[in-house]
C-alpha cells in the first residue's frame, strides 16, 4: 500500500537545520516572543504551535510576537501554525526580518491586522505551492488535487489579508515573485515598516 503525501507539498525553501533548545529563546519566551527562524516543519510547527498555546493561558489579553526569518517549507505544518493564531484569543503580532519566503511570507502577513511589521532590509517571496508527485495514477492524481486545494485556499486567505483579489494573486504567484520592504507593505503584507524599537506599535 503507497504511503500518500508521506512528504507534505511545500512552498519552497532549502533544508535548514532546527536550532536547539537554547537560553536565549526562553527567555524571549518570558516576552512573549516567539522566535520562527529555519524551515517550516512538523517538529518545529508543533514546538510554535506549543509556544502560542502556553503563553495565551499565561495571559489571554496580552500580544504574542513572532518574529520570521524562514525561507518557507510544508504547506501542512504552516496551517497548523496559522490555525493556532487564530485560534487563540491574544492578538499575533508578525515581525519580519532576512527572508520571510513563501510559507513564511504567508505566515507573516497572517498577523493580527495593524501588527504586521517588516524590517526595512528584509525580502518577502510569494509563489504558488509545490509538491514532488509520484506513484501510482491514482497517488498522482489525488496529490495534484490536494496542491490545487491549497494554492486555492492559500490565495484565497492571501487574498483577504493584502486587500488583492484571488485572481490578482494568482497572477503575481505564479512565478517567484520577490518584494523588497517597501514593495511588501505597499502590495498589503504587512503595516508597517521598522527601523527602530520605538517604531513598533506607535501611531
Amino acid at each position: 500500500m503507497s504511503n500518500l503525501l508521506a512528504t507534505s507539498p511545500v512552498m519552497a525553501g532549502e533544508d535548514v537545520p532546527a536550532g536547539p533548545v537554547d537560553p536565549i529563546f526562553n527567555r524571549l519566551l518570558k516576552d512573549r516572543i516567539i522566535w520562527m527562524g529555519e524551515e517550516v516543519k512538523d517538529d518545529m510547527a508543533n514546538r510554535i504551535c506549543a509556544q502560542m498555546l502556553m503563553l495565551a493561558a499565561e495571559d489571554p489579553k496580552k500580544d504574542i510576537w513572532l518574529y520570521i526569518n524562514s525561507p518557507g517549507g510544508s504547506i501542512t505544518a504552516g496551517m497548523a501554525i496559522y490555525d493556532t493564531m487564530q485560534l487563540i484569543e491574544p492578538d499575533v503580532a508578525t515581525v519580519g526580518l532576512g527572508m520571510c519566503a513563501s510559507m513564511g511570507q504567508f505566515l507573516l502577513s497572517s498577523g493580527a491586522k495593524g501588527k504586521r511589521y517588516l524590517t526595512s532590509h528584509a525580502r518577502v517571496l510569494m509563489h504558488q505551492p509545490s509538491g514532488g508527485i509520484g506513484g501510482t495514477t491514482t497517488d498522482v492524481r489525488i496529490n495534484a488535487e490536494l496542491i490545487m486545494d491549497m494554492k486555492r485556499t492559500l490565495a484565497e486567505l492571501t487574498a483577504e489579508q493584502t486587500g488583492h483579489t484571488v485572481e490578482e494573486i494568482y497572477r503575481d504567484n505564479e512565478y517567484d515573485h520577490w518584494f523588497t520592504a517597501q514593495q511588501a507593505l505597499e502590495y498589503g503584507f504587512v503595516d508597517k515598516i521598522v527601523t527602530t524599537p520605538d517604531t513598533i506599535n506607535a501611531d
